[in-house]
Protein backbone atom coordinates (compact mmCIF):
# COMPACT_ATOMS: atom_id res chain seq x y z
CA UNK A 1 0.00 0.00 0.00
CA UNK A 2 2.74 2.41 0.30
CA UNK A 3 4.19 1.99 -2.69
CA UNK A 4 0.66 2.39 -4.14
CA UNK A 5 -0.35 6.01 -2.14
CA UNK A 6 3.36 6.98 -2.40
CA UNK A 7 3.02 7.00 -6.08
CA UNK A 8 -0.85 8.63 -6.00
CA UNK A 9 0.90 11.57 -3.99
CA UNK A 10 2.97 12.57 -6.98
CA UNK A 11 0.09 11.70 -9.13
CA UNK A 12 -2.17 14.57 -7.69
CA UNK A 13 -2.39 14.50 -4.06
CA UNK A 14 -5.31 16.52 -3.14
CA UNK A 15 -7.10 14.74 -5.68
CA UNK A 16 -6.31 11.55 -4.03
CA UNK A 17 -7.48 12.80 -0.57
CA UNK A 18 -10.80 14.22 -1.86
CA UNK A 19 -11.53 12.54 -5.14
CA UNK A 20 -14.80 14.97 -5.40
CA UNK A 21 -12.38 17.94 -6.50
CA UNK A 22 -11.09 17.72 -10.04
CA UNK A 23 -7.97 15.85 -11.55
CA UNK A 24 -5.38 17.68 -12.44
CA UNK A 25 -6.61 20.46 -11.39
CA UNK A 26 -7.66 20.96 -7.94
CA UNK A 27 -9.63 23.66 -5.90
CA UNK A 28 -7.42 23.62 -3.03
CA UNK A 29 -9.47 26.19 -1.10
CA UNK A 30 -12.54 23.77 -1.60
CA UNK A 31 -9.83 20.67 -0.30
CA UNK A 32 -9.54 22.80 3.29
CA UNK A 33 -12.76 23.74 3.55
CA UNK A 34 -14.05 20.30 2.64
CA UNK A 35 -12.05 18.87 5.86
CA UNK A 36 -13.43 20.72 8.21
CA UNK A 37 -16.73 20.26 7.07
CA UNK A 38 -16.26 16.58 7.40
CA UNK A 39 -15.23 16.44 10.68
CA UNK A 40 -17.75 18.46 11.88
CA UNK A 41 -20.26 16.29 10.01
CA UNK A 42 -18.84 12.97 11.18
CA UNK A 43 -18.63 14.53 14.97
CA UNK A 44 -22.32 15.78 15.23
CA UNK A 45 -23.75 12.48 13.84
CA UNK A 46 -22.02 10.49 16.44
CA UNK A 47 -22.80 12.73 19.13
CA UNK A 48 -18.74 13.21 19.70
CA UNK A 49 -16.39 16.38 20.56
CA UNK A 50 -12.43 16.83 20.33
CA UNK A 51 -12.07 19.62 22.92
CA UNK A 52 -8.67 21.91 23.89
CA UNK A 53 -7.10 19.32 26.68
CA UNK A 54 -7.06 16.40 24.30
CA UNK A 55 -4.37 14.36 22.37
CA UNK A 56 -6.05 12.79 19.13
CA UNK A 57 -4.68 10.76 16.60
CA UNK A 58 -5.63 11.34 13.13
CA UNK A 59 -5.76 7.77 11.42
CA UNK A 60 -4.38 8.01 7.34
CA UNK A 61 -3.42 11.76 7.30
CA UNK A 62 -2.68 12.57 4.24
CA UNK A 63 -2.11 15.72 3.40
CA UNK A 64 -3.51 17.26 6.98
CA UNK A 65 -7.16 17.80 5.54
CA UNK A 66 -8.33 17.07 8.68
CA UNK A 67 -5.39 17.56 10.92
CA UNK A 68 -5.71 20.91 10.40
CA UNK A 69 -8.99 21.65 11.95
CA UNK A 70 -8.00 18.91 14.60
CA UNK A 71 -4.72 20.98 15.83
CA UNK A 72 -6.92 23.81 16.06
CA UNK A 73 -9.47 22.44 18.70
CA UNK A 74 -7.06 19.83 20.68
CA UNK A 75 -3.92 20.07 22.53
CA UNK A 76 -1.94 17.64 20.67
CA UNK A 77 -2.33 15.76 17.01
CA UNK A 78 -0.38 13.04 16.22
CA UNK A 79 -0.80 12.73 11.85
CA UNK A 80 -0.05 8.84 10.80
CA UNK A 81 0.07 7.92 7.76
CA UNK A 82 1.57 5.32 5.44
CA UNK A 83 2.92 7.34 2.88
CA UNK A 84 5.91 9.33 2.79
CA UNK A 85 5.10 11.17 0.45
CA UNK A 86 1.99 12.42 1.89
CA UNK A 87 3.93 13.21 4.92
CA UNK A 88 6.30 15.03 3.12
CA UNK A 89 3.41 17.49 1.88
CA UNK A 90 1.76 17.70 5.02
CA UNK A 91 4.38 18.82 6.56
CA UNK A 92 5.00 21.43 3.98
CA UNK A 93 1.17 22.67 3.59
CA UNK A 94 0.76 22.78 7.63
CA UNK A 95 4.28 23.93 8.67
CA UNK A 96 2.46 26.78 10.95
CA UNK A 97 0.99 23.72 13.19
CA UNK A 98 2.92 23.93 16.62
CA UNK A 99 1.15 21.38 18.28
CA UNK A 100 1.20 18.31 15.54
CA UNK A 101 3.51 15.60 15.36
CA UNK A 102 3.60 13.81 11.75
CA UNK A 103 4.16 10.30 11.95
CA UNK A 104 5.07 7.49 9.65
CA UNK A 105 2.76 4.26 9.92
CA UNK A 106 3.22 0.86 8.65
CA UNK A 107 -0.22 0.62 7.25
CA UNK A 108 -1.45 -2.00 9.43
CA UNK A 109 -1.12 -0.63 13.00
CA UNK A 110 -0.87 2.72 15.18
CA UNK A 111 2.44 1.84 15.79
CA UNK A 112 4.68 4.03 16.63
CA UNK A 113 1.94 5.61 19.23
CA UNK A 114 2.61 4.62 22.97
CA UNK A 115 -0.10 2.12 24.47
CA UNK A 116 -2.76 4.63 27.00
CA UNK A 117 -1.44 7.69 25.41
CA UNK A 118 -4.22 8.89 23.52
CA UNK A 119 -8.05 11.15 23.84
CA UNK A 120 -9.34 9.92 20.84
CA UNK A 121 -8.95 8.76 17.43
CA UNK A 122 -10.50 10.20 14.39
CA UNK A 123 -10.28 8.66 10.45
CA UNK A 124 -12.65 9.67 7.82
CA UNK A 125 -12.57 7.78 4.31
CA UNK A 126 -9.18 6.11 4.83
CA UNK A 127 -10.77 2.83 6.11
CA UNK A 128 -12.90 2.48 3.41
CA UNK A 129 -9.77 2.38 0.61
CA UNK A 130 -7.68 -0.70 2.90
CA UNK A 131 -7.81 -3.87 0.57
CA UNK A 132 -8.46 -6.34 3.00
CA UNK A 133 -11.57 -5.98 5.93
CA UNK A 134 -8.79 -7.26 8.28
CA UNK A 135 -6.51 -4.35 8.18
CA UNK A 136 -9.08 -2.53 9.48
CA UNK A 137 -9.86 -4.30 12.04
CA UNK A 138 -6.52 -4.27 12.55
CA UNK A 139 -6.21 -0.95 13.11
CA UNK A 140 -10.11 -1.01 15.44
CA UNK A 141 -7.68 -3.42 17.75
CA UNK A 142 -5.45 -1.00 18.11
CA UNK A 143 -7.39 2.06 18.62
CA UNK A 144 -8.02 -0.17 22.57
CA UNK A 145 -4.30 0.07 22.91
CA UNK A 146 -3.61 3.66 22.48
CA UNK A 147 -6.59 5.00 23.72
CA UNK A 148 -6.92 5.63 27.40
CA UNK A 149 -9.89 4.72 29.93
CA UNK A 150 -12.70 7.04 28.81
CA UNK A 151 -11.39 7.75 25.42
CA UNK A 152 -13.32 7.60 22.01
CA UNK A 153 -12.68 6.76 18.39
CA UNK A 154 -14.64 8.34 15.88
CA UNK A 155 -13.93 7.32 12.12
CA UNK A 156 -15.94 6.18 9.14
CA UNK A 157 -16.06 3.39 7.11
CA UNK A 158 -18.04 0.83 4.54
CA UNK A 159 -20.25 -1.92 5.07
CA UNK A 160 -21.92 -1.67 1.72
CA UNK A 161 -19.34 -4.94 -0.20
CA UNK A 162 -21.39 -3.95 -3.45
CA UNK A 163 -19.55 -0.83 -3.17
CA UNK A 164 -16.34 -2.41 -3.55
CA UNK A 165 -16.31 -4.20 -7.04
CA UNK A 166 -13.64 -3.58 -9.25
CA UNK A 167 -14.83 -1.14 -11.85
CA UNK A 168 -13.51 -2.45 -15.85
CA UNK A 169 -11.21 0.71 -16.97
CA UNK A 170 -11.23 -0.02 -20.88
CA UNK A 171 -8.07 0.24 -23.10
CA UNK A 172 -9.50 4.17 -23.17
CA UNK A 173 -9.30 4.33 -19.98
CA UNK A 174 -5.77 2.69 -19.59
CA UNK A 175 -4.30 4.78 -22.40
CA UNK A 176 -5.63 8.15 -20.92
CA UNK A 177 -4.34 7.32 -17.42
CA UNK A 178 -0.94 7.03 -18.93
CA UNK A 179 -0.86 10.21 -20.34
CA UNK A 180 -2.11 12.19 -17.50
CA UNK A 181 -5.89 12.85 -18.21
CA UNK A 182 -7.18 9.91 -16.37
CA UNK A 183 -6.62 8.76 -12.68
CA UNK A 184 -4.01 5.87 -12.16
CA UNK A 185 -4.69 3.35 -9.89
CA UNK A 186 -8.48 2.93 -10.26
CA UNK A 187 -8.31 -0.99 -10.00
CA UNK A 188 -5.67 -1.26 -7.38
CA UNK A 189 -7.40 -3.02 -4.42
CA UNK A 190 -6.06 0.10 -2.23
CA UNK A 191 -8.49 2.08 -4.26
CA UNK A 192 -11.20 -0.47 -4.30
CA UNK A 193 -10.76 -0.94 -0.98
CA UNK A 194 -13.02 -3.20 1.00
CA UNK A 195 -16.53 -3.19 3.22
CA UNK A 196 -16.49 -4.36 7.21
CA UNK A 197 -18.61 -6.66 8.45
CA UNK A 198 -20.47 -4.88 11.61
CA UNK A 199 -20.71 -8.04 13.58
CA UNK A 200 -16.81 -8.41 13.06
CA UNK A 201 -16.25 -5.00 13.98
CA UNK A 202 -18.79 -5.06 17.00
CA UNK A 203 -16.62 -8.49 18.09
CA UNK A 204 -13.24 -6.83 17.58
CA UNK A 205 -13.94 -3.85 19.74
CA UNK A 206 -15.22 -5.80 22.14
CA UNK A 207 -11.85 -7.90 22.38
CA UNK A 208 -10.03 -4.84 22.62
CA UNK A 209 -11.87 -3.54 25.55
CA UNK A 210 -13.76 -0.68 23.66
CA UNK A 211 -17.81 -0.39 23.26
CA UNK A 212 -19.63 0.41 19.91
CA UNK A 213 -21.37 3.42 21.12
CA UNK A 214 -23.21 4.12 17.60
CA UNK A 215 -23.14 3.47 14.31
CA UNK A 216 -24.77 5.45 11.73
CA UNK A 217 -25.34 4.82 8.34
CA UNK A 218 -25.06 0.82 8.35
CA UNK A 219 -24.93 -0.97 5.10
CA UNK A 220 -23.27 1.56 3.42
CA UNK A 221 -20.06 3.01 1.98
CA UNK A 222 -20.43 5.79 4.16
CA UNK A 223 -20.82 4.59 7.36
CA UNK A 224 -19.80 6.27 10.99
CA UNK A 225 -18.63 4.73 13.59
CA UNK A 226 -18.14 5.51 17.78
CA UNK A 227 -16.06 3.66 19.95
CA UNK A 228 -15.57 4.31 23.62
CA UNK A 229 -12.84 2.91 25.76
CA UNK A 230 -13.95 1.86 28.58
Amino acid sequence: MEQFWDARAREDAFFFVDSRLDYGSPDHEAFWTGGVEALDRMLLALGAEVTADQVVVDIGCGLGRLTRPLAERAARVIAVDISKEMLAKARELNSDLDNVEWMHGDGTSLQPVADASVDACVSHVVFRHMPDPAITLGYVRDMGRVLRRGGFAAFELSTDPEAHRPRTVGVRGRVAAAVGRRPRGEADPAWVGSSVDVRDLREVAAEAGLETARIVGEATEFCAVLLTRR
